[in-house]
Parts: structure tokens; C-alpha cells; sequence
């Protein structure tokens, strides 16, 4: 009977970069793929374009706007009642990253943008639909055989926010620092902007979001027992060259994929990280909970996947 049944997969941010190019990876293995973007019109015309027509049968878009916890709960209730399936593994990949903002932007709720896109909206996600997934261990067929497979979360991080990593303490705008939380603890509506309650610096807001997302996979591990899902995080190299860059200075854009490619050797491309991304997500090999995976800085043909320890910096 297994054979029939394909594993139902929900990834964010597809229209571009790393989550475009997740896609065919998951589309290969055998994954019936629901596509969570801010806006479906843009969403299924890039599909349209990158995908089969065959491939895009098995792609069903759902328009949620991270930003907005209204939005998110609206479209979480509008998956749980529109597939009749569970989902088996929930990939959260969108995310916002404006480092040349003088004054902080506002998600519809009053939080710092990067946050609210990057974290709350995500956080929330994954508390909407947890039980669903939990419920989701079965067989199923995978990479052309019958496979059971348990329920798993998968994170993106960065090595920016990682101070366990050379990336991770560039002084640049700052390292990635919650401090004692007490941006959260006084509510994080204006005028603050920042985990740690001081002054907005947009690029550490953005590092802020992305250690909250690794830290969040750390605690989710301690809650749920590994017997019942996996849940990890990835730094899948530097792809230099993906929008996530967009509102950085030109010259910036022009020459990072170059210093990544010739100097740090850290680069990695859109193709190969949408690989990393999916294997984590996917593959049994990386069914280990509260794992971090990494393939380092410096990245060769041959180079394999490692833990990475993730720790937060002393304020």
C-alpha cells in the first residue's frame, strides 16, 4: 500500500535562491511538496519556469506572509483543513535580510521586521502544526522504495550567527548577541527593536533572527523526544549570489561571490545548497536530533557534513 503514498513536505520561500532550488531535489526523491510563499502569483509563475510540468503537478502553493501572525495563523488553518494527509517534514527556509535600514521596519504586529519574518513567523508555524506532524510517522515511498519515515523539522541557520564558527565572530555590525532577552521580556514592540533591548543595527538583527532559529531547534529537541521527530538545522555554505542580498550596496553584490569563491573558498551554490537542503531534510543519514550540520568555510568536492556546536555569545 506504501507504495502509493507520497511523503507530503512543506518548505518556505520558494521563489528564489536556496528554497527555488530545494524544489527539485524534493520533486526527485518523491515528495509531494506544499510551497508557503508571501505571494502565490509570483510563486507559481518562477515554478512554472524552473519546474517540469510533470514536477509542478506535485506542488501545491499556499500565500502566507511570514511577517503577519494573523496571516500565518490563517494559513496554518487553511493547510490543516485543505490536505487530508499530515505533513512528514517541515522545511523553514524564508527570510529577510535589510542591513542598510536606518530605522527598523514593522511586521503588522509592531515587531522588528527581520525577527517577525525570521523567527516569529516560523516559530509560530511550527507550533500550529507540530501535533500534525507528529502525527505523520508512517511509511511512505521515498527515493523509489517503501520507507518509514519519521516526522522531522529543519531550520535554516547561518554562520554568522554561530559563535562556535570564524563567521559567526565578525565584529561586523556586531555578533549575534540576545543578550539577557530583554527585548523579548518588555515586548518588542517600538522603540525596541533588538533581542537584547539596545540600539537597532540592522545586519545584527538579522544574525539576532537566525540564532533564535538554531536556538529554537535546540529547545524543541529538549521538549519532543527523538523517538517521535527530528528536529535540526543547517548551514548548507555561503551562497553568495541568492536575493537574500538584494538591499545590499551593488558593489557589495558584485564582489562577495568572488571573495566567497577565491579567498575564503566558503562559496557554495544556489544548486548544491537546495541539494544540502533537502537531504537534510529528508535523508535518513541525517535523522539526528538537536544536530546542527555544517560543511564548514571552506568548501571542497569532497567535503563531508559535521555537527557544529551552536553557542550564543557571553554579553
Amino acid at each position: 500500500m506504501s507504495k502509493n503514498i507520497k511523503g507530503l513536505v512543506l518548505i518556505t520561500g520558494t521563489t528564489s535562491g536556496v528554497g527555488l532550488n530545494t524544489l527539485k531535489p524534493l520533486l526527485r526523491y518523491g515528495w509531494e511538496v506544499i510551497a508557503v510563499n508571501r505571494s502565490n502569483e509570483k510563486a507559481i509563475k518562477i515554478a512554472e519556469e524552473f519546474l517540469t510540468k510533470e514536477e509542478i503537478k506535485n506542488v501545491h502553493f499556499i500565500e502566507i506572509d511570514l511577517s503577519n501572525l494573523d496571516e500565518v495563523r490563517k494559513g496554518c488553518d487553511q493547510i490543516l483543513e485543505r490536505f487530508k494527509k499530515p505533513i512528514n517534514s517541515l522545511i523553514c527556509n524564508a527570510a529577510v535580510y535589510k542591513p542598510r535600514l536606518k530605522r527598523p521596519e514593522r511586521s503588522p504586529q509592531g515587531f522588528e521586521n527581520s525577527m517577525a519574518v525570521n523567527h516569529f513567523g516560523h516559530f509560530l508555524m511550527i507550533s500550529l502544526l507540530i501535533k500534525n506532524i507528529l502525527s505523520s510517522e508512517r511509511e511512505i515511498f521515498l527515493n523509489g522504495k517503501s520507507t518509514f519515515f519519521k516526522p522531522r523539522i529543519t531550520v535554516l541557520g547561518t554562520v554568522t550567527a554561530n559563535y562556535s564558527e570564524l563567521g559567526g565572530r565578525i565584529p561586523i555590525p556586531a555578533p549575534a548577541d540576545l543578550g539577557d532577552l530583554s527585548g523579548f521580556k518588555n515586548g518588542f514592540l517600538s522603540p525596541i527593536s533588538m533581542a537584547n533591548g539596545k540600539k537597532f543595527k540592522p545586519g545584527k538583527a538579522y544574525k539576532d533572527s537566525k540564532l533564535c532559529n538554531m536556538v529554537t531547534v535546540q529547545e524543541l529537541s529538549k521538549r519532543y523526544p527523538k523517538e517521535k521527530i527530528i528536529i535540526n538545522s543547517l548551514y548548507p555554505g555561503c551562497v553568495a549570489d541568492t536575493k537574500l542580498f538584494r538591499d545590499t550596496p551593488w558593489l557589495f553584490r558584485f564582489l562577495f561571490p568572488i571573495f566567497q569563491k577565491f579567498v575564503t573558498r566558503g562559496y557554495v551554490s544556489q544548486r548544491l545548497a537546495g541539494e544540502r537542503v533537502a537531504e537534510v531534510a529528508t535523508y535518513k543519514k541525517y535523522a539526528k536530533s538537536a544536530v546542527h550540520w555544517s560543511w564548514g568555510n571552506r568548501q571542497k568536492n569532497w567535503k563531508k557534513s559535521f555537527f557544529s556546536e551552536v553557542v550564543k555569545k557571553n554579553s
